[in-house]
């Protein structure tokens, strides 16, 4: 199943059970029921803006937009970052005032909304794990929807609590609960959004390392000027300017492709642009040699 059928159906579920919850909510007088739905409309809404973000990073390069679309799938992850960070601030709020007073909740449909709930997100939850291995913005969805279903575990025993005990503080301590978790999530998927925004390096790639493979290439002098960056989700990118030996200028095709290869093979860096030098060339501006100029700038 392709990310964005499988988005669609997840969207379809959360929408249908977000609205079960808030109705359920309202009515049972549960605020771990609410938290659980204002949960699942951002779930919602982070779907509905993966699925926008999936069509958009298919489109074509522009003039203008010579990376394409790719981003938008980051500022869509980066807004449902923050987005949840605001609805938890929320909950919390609620707690608290339920904390101080706590109400009367109708437990039966507390528990039947809940249970409801958690089949609906383990459903969508089993759409798309595979998809969220290999895609932020589909992992930003997919942690969404896994937290969702234990903050209805927890609601389901809390329900159990109220209906046979009567502990009605069970409620709020369970929204607190909840709004932690969103929190969480909200707070590494900011994260890990404006680290690709800011084109930090990737996660789990070390420069030091990746300089010292392309040197193992022969040919390969020296090297500066080494960038490595995140274009989108899964969609590496690497540049750098590669001093080639003087006995070896003639290799110079030949080198830059075993350092795509490499590149490619150990990191998974598939847009690589390498610019050459070397040695012999005045204060170190390009080296053209004759057979070979053709062979020197950019490489793909």
């Amino acid at each position: 199943m392709d990310n964005r059928r499988a988005l669609f159906l997840a969207l379809l579920i959360t929408a249908i059970i977000f609205g079960v919850e808030l109705v359920g909510g309202l009515l049972s007088n549960s605020l771990a029921l609410l938290s659980d739905a204002g949960h699942m409309l951002t779930d919602t809404l982070a779907l509905g803006l993966a699925l926008l973000a999936a069509f958009f990073a298919v489109r074509p390069a522009t003039k203008e937009r010579t990376f394409g679309f790719y981003r938008l799938e980051i500022l869509s992850a980066l807004f449902n970052g923050v987005i949840l960070s605001l609805i938890s601030l929320y909950i919390f709020y609620e707690a608290y005032i339920r904390l101080l007073s706590p109400v009367a909740i109708k437990s039966d449909l507390m528990l039947a909304v809940a249970m409801i709930g958690l089949l609906a997100n383990i459903g969508a939850a089993v759409i798309l794990a595979k998809s969220s291995r290999d895609n932020l913005n589909v992992k930003g969805a997919f942690l969404h929807i896994v937290s969702d279903a234990v903050s209805s575990v927890g609601v389901i025993v809390g329900g159990v609590l109220i209906h046979f005990l009567g502990w009605y503080y069970v409620d709020p301590i369970l929204g607190f609960v909840i709004g932690v978790m969103i929190l969480r999530g909200a707070i590494r998927l900011v994260f890990e959004s404006v680290n690709i925004l800011l084109e930090a390096a990737p996660a789990g790639i070390d420069l030091h390392e990746v300089a010292a493979t392309i040197k193992t290439v022969k040919g390969v002098e020296a090297l500066h000027d080494l960038h490595i960056w995140t274009i989108t989700s899964g969609l590496h990118a690497i540049s750098a300017h590669v001093v080639v030996a003087e006995a070896e200028i003639k290799r110079t095709a030949a080198i830059i492709s075993e350092i795509n290869a490499l590149v490619k093979a150990k990191y998974q860096i598939t847009h690589a642009t390498f610019q050459t030098e070397c040695d012999s060339c005045p204060e170190g501006l390009l080296c053209y040699v004759e057979p070979v100029e053709k062979e020197h700038g950019h490489h793909h």
